[in-house]
């Protein structure tokens, strides 16, 4: 066997999982920044404005009898 080539092959494969683990880090960030934005607009949102969106036909007139 060649110490050459099985020495540049795992070369090869070492750069590969760096390759691999540094797209995997950069998806996580992403993917937690994403998370951080929807919890937050979430928070900021108000209870009232989603149920209107939710539902636009209710509470948009009121019946009153005297």
């Amino acid at each position: 066997m060649d110490i050459a080539l099985l020495s540049m092959a795992l070369s090869q494969g070492k750069a590969q999982q760096q390759a691999s683990i540094s797209i995997m880090k950069k998806a996580m960030g992403t993917a937690e920044q994403q998370g951080d934005a929807l919890q937050k607009l979430m928070g900021s949102a108000d209870a009232t404005a989603i149920q209107q969106a939710a539902q636009p036909h209710l509470g948009g007139s009121i019946d009153i009898k005297l």
